[in-house]
C-alpha cells in the first residue's frame, strides 16, 4: 500500500501511547478531580514514558463543558476547577510528539453510567463511516464537513467542533523537529506550530488548506497525508468526540486512497463488543 512516503508505524505507536495514556488517565477519575487535575496526571504519564513535546498540552472538558456550553474565547478551552461529580461527562484531549511522531486523540468518557452520552458514542461510528466513504469518494472537506453537519442535525444533535478555533473539524499533522528544548506558545508546541504555519503557506501557494473547516478555503479535496479527525457532538449540557488520525494517498484504489491509521482503538473496540487490544 502507497502512504505517500509517511512512517506510519511511528504514527500508530504515538497514537496508541496518546490512547493508552487517556485510558489510564480515565481509570484514575474520582469525584472531585477537576479538570486541572486530570490533564496534569496526563501529562505526568506521557512524561514517564519520554514525552517531551506536543502538537498541544493536554485538555480535560468536565460536565457541560464537554458540549463547549457558553465558550466565546480561546480562554475557555483551558483546564479549569471544575470538579468531576457521579454520572458527569469527560473529555480527555491530548496531543503528544515522540521521537518526532505527532497524534492528536480524543477520548470521551463519564464517571458511571450516563444513558444519553452512552447514546451519543453511538452514533459518533456513523461519522466515522461518513468521513472515511466520502473522503474515499474524493468529495471536498467543506461538502464532507456540510454532511456532518446534517447528520448530526437528523440525529438530533448539534455541531460542536464548529466552536473550535477557525471551526475545524480535522487538521493535517505531520512529523515535527526534535529539539532539547521545546517551548510553548498559548498551550501549542513551537516546532508543531511552525510545521502549522509552513503547511499553510504552502497550501496557501497551491490552493488547499490543512485546516478542515467550513468554510471556502476547504474547497478542495482532503491532500495526501495525515489528518486528526474530531467529530463533536452535543446535546444540551453533554458533548462527547472521538479524534484519530486519516491516512490520505494519491492512490486510486478506493480503499487505499484514504484508510483509518488504526482500527484498534477504544472507540472503534467499544462499537464492536471488544475490550482491550
Amino acid at each position: 500500500m502507497d502512504s505517500g512516503g509517511l512512517d506510519l508505524p511511528g504514527f500508530r505507536n504515538v497514537q496508541r501511547l496518546a490512547y493508552d495514556c487517556a485510558e489510564a488517565v480515565a481509570a484514575r477519575l474520582r469525584p472531585g478531580t477537576t479538570e486541572r487535575d486530570a490533564a496534569r496526571m496526563l501529562r505526568q504519564w506521557l512524561r514517564l514514558r519520554g514525552v517531551r513535546d506536543w502538537f498541544h498540552l493536554p485538555f480535560a472538558w468536565f460536565g457541560d463543558r464537554t458540549a463547549f456550553a457558553g465558550f466565546r474565547v480561546p480562554a475557555q478551552f483551558f483546564p479549569t476547577g471544575r470538579r468531576l461529580e457521579p454520572g458527569m461527562p469527560f473529555i480527555l484531549d491530548l496531543a503528544p510528539v515522540h521521537h518526532g511522531f505527532t497524534a492528536d486523540v480524543g477520548y470521551s468518557g463519564s464517571l458511571g453510567p450516563n444513558p444519553l452520552h452512552t447514546r451519543l458514542l453511538d452514533d459518533l461510528r456513523d461519522h466515522r463511516d461518513l468521513v472515511l466513504r466520502e473522503v474515499r469518494e474524493r468529495r471536498t472537506l467543506r461538502e464532507i464537513y456540510e454532511d456532518v453537519d446534517r447528520l448530526m442535525m437528523r440525529q438530533g444533535y448539534v455541531n460542536r467542533h464548529r466552536a473550535y478555533p477557525f471551526g475545524v473539524i480535522a487538521h493535517k499533522v505531520g512529523r515535527v523537529a526534535e529539539r532539547r528544548w521545546s517551548p510553548h506558545v498559548l498551550g501549542f508546541g513551537a516546532q508543531a506550530l511552525k510545521g502549522l504555519a509552513a503547511d499553510l503557506a504552502h497550501g496557501h501557494r497551491e490552493g488547499w488548506s490543512p485546516l478542515w473547516s467550513p468554510h471556502r478555503r476547504s474547497d478542495h479535496p482532503p491532500v495526501p497525508g495525515l489528518w486528526a479527525v474530531e467529530p463533536h457532538l452535543g446535546f444540551r449540557g453533554t458533548g462527547a468526540k472521538f479524534e484519530e488520525l486519516l491516512v490520505v494517498t494519491d492512490s486510486r484504489d478506493p480503499e487505499e486512497s484514504a484508510f483509518w491509521l488504526d482500527d484498534d482503538l477504544p472507540h472503534v473496540r467499544r462499537g464492536e463488543g471488544r475490550t482491550g487490544r
